[in-house]
Parts: C-alpha cells; structure tokens; sequence
C-alpha cells in the first residue's frame, strides 16, 4: 500500500483513476481539484484546476473514446466539465440548473452515449447530455423531495446475456438508482418513447437515515441485478432484484463504526469496497451461500 502528499489545503472528498489507471483526480474542500500523473506507482502533479467556489465533493472520468474529459461537482450548486489539450485542463462545459449543492455525478456507459448524471440538495437530478450537433442539452426530475446525496447508472450489459446472447437486446435500457436525505433508494428508468425519466418499481425501505451512497454493480453478462447502498445509520445493504422485486441483506450484522459514506464496485463487480467515518476501508467478496465476507480491511495507520 502507498500514501503521497495530495498538495491539498483541506479535507479531499473524493479521488477517481481514469480508466486506464494513468491518471488520477483527486478534489477537496479547499475548492480544487488536482490531476497527477500515475507511472509504475508514482504520482506527480500534473495540474490544479479551479473554477469551484465551493467544496469540490465528486470527480469523474469519462470514457477514453469522448477524450479526455473529467467532470466536477461542488456545494456551489455548479458542474463542470473539462477537457485536456496540451496537457492543460479548461472548462468546455459548466452546468448550473441547480439551486443548491451537487452531491454526486456519475458518467452513463459509453453505448449509451455521453451522458452524466447529477444528484442535488435542490431534491432533482439532472442528465446532462451531449448531442450529435456538438451541443449540450439536459433533463431534471424531482428524485428525493429534500435532497439527492447519490447517483449512479445501471450497467449497459443485459442481465442474462453472457448464457442466451442471441435472444437479447445489444444493449440494456437506461436506468439510474439514487439515494436520498429521506432514507429512501429509488430506480429511475429512461423512457424513449416519452422522453422522460420515470421512477420504476416501489421506493427501497431499508435505511432509517440518509443514504450517502448508491452503487449499481456491473454484472458481466450474468443473470444478476445487484445494488450497493450505504447510510448514516451506519449500514450497507446490498440489494438484489429477484422476479421484478428488489430485497435487501445487510452487508454484516452488526453496524460500521461510523457513518458509511462511499460504495464502489471493482470493474467485475467481485469485491465491493466500502469506506466509513472511522477512517476505515473494507473490501467485501460475496461466498458461494450468498453471504457476504471480508477481504481485506484498512485503517488510517496504514495510509501514513
């Protein structure tokens, strides 16, 4: 395991390699956000980008065939967009259609096209899109009624696919989970004939205060729905869609140590990492019985 010195003057909120692994943006409190450069596992800064006029809370990479784009969000109420060219980083693109912070951003699958979602304390989300004409357009629904904390895309592979391909649609439908400040996890699907973002399914109960995070878990072409959800009641419950109904099973019995704030999903969607308010890290694999078990675990003695 390996620590560096960020450079930050305040609390980091957030740090995403690209896809590649080569590079890494990190953002904090401090309003900026920092790209280092990542080679045989050095890290040297390579820009420090500001625009923010606010804590940064999120950054994300896009994928490789849009370029070298990241995305940003901040307690400003603001989103940007922005691109390398010659090594240095600018704003082509700032979104400002929410009245209050935005929480979490979240890049849409590559066959979908290029499209980032965008939860927010105003309550609604945002899909921020870009055309085929090279101009930006957007859509905001009403998610939670007192605020949005987390956003993140369903996988574009179609469940099932991997063992019946010939049978199935190339490409799964639009569908976005969100977690919000009323304990609630809801399902978003987009619907191509109307245009528009409607809630599927019932609201999620099992949280009993805010939800801080959602992560919707690749599935590989398995017959396999599976969403990660994290709270301050200091829980993450991992949801799994069984004939058209989701159910949820605690990651462990007994509570985290503090609020758990992040969920993430390696790129297979095998281990499950999970980081919480003690300044602990646990990686989670699933056991051949369906319960769910430790892999490895860090704590703040490990990173110095």
């Amino acid at each position: 395991m390996m620590s560096f010195d960020s450079q930050h003057d305040d609390i980091i909120h957030d740090a995403q390699s690209d896809y590649y692994g080569k590079r890494l943006a990190t953002c904090s409190s401090d309003r900026t956000i920092r790209i280092f450069d990542v080679q045989n596992g050095q890290q040297s800064l390579a820009d420090v980008l500001k625009g923010h006029d606010g804590p940064v809370w999120q950054v994300a990479w896009s994928h490789p065939k849009f370029g070298p784009l990241l995305a940003s969000c901040s307690y400003d109420g603001k989103v940007l967009i922005w691109k390398e060219n010659r090594k240095k980083w600018s704003v082509i693109k700032e979104h400002t259609v929410h009245e209050s912070s935005v929480n979490s951003i979240s890049f849409a699958p590559h066959e979908h096209g290029l499209h980032l979602a965008c939860g927010s304390s105003d309550g609604k989300v945002s899909i921020l899109s870009y055309n085929d004409d090279g101009t930006w357009s957007h859509q905001a629904f009403v998610s939670h009624q007192i605020g949005c904390n987390a956003v993140s895309w369903a996988p574009s592979t179609v469940p099932g696919s991997l063992f019946n391909p010939s049978n199935q649609p190339k490409i799964a439908e639009k569908k976005i989970v969100t977690g919000g400040c009323d304990n609630l996890v809801k399902i978003w699907k987009w619907n191509e004939k109307d245009s528009t973002w409607t809630q599927e399914g019932p609201s999620l109960e099992g949280h009993s205060d805010w939800v801080r995070d959602v992560a919707w878990s690749p599935n590989m072409g398995l017959n396999n729905e599976i969403i990660a959800s994290c709270s301050q009641d200091k829980r993450v419950l991992i949801w799994t869609c069984e004939n058209n109904t989701w159910k949820s099973k605690e990651l462990k019995k007994d509570l985290f140590g503090d609020t758990v704030w992040r969920v993430s999903w390696s790129m297979t969607g095998h281990l499950l990492a999970v980081s919480s308010g003690d300044n602990k890290v646990s990686l989670w694999k699933q056991k051949l019985d369906g319960s769910w078990e430790v892999a490895a675990e860090m704590d703040e003695s490990q990173f110095k």
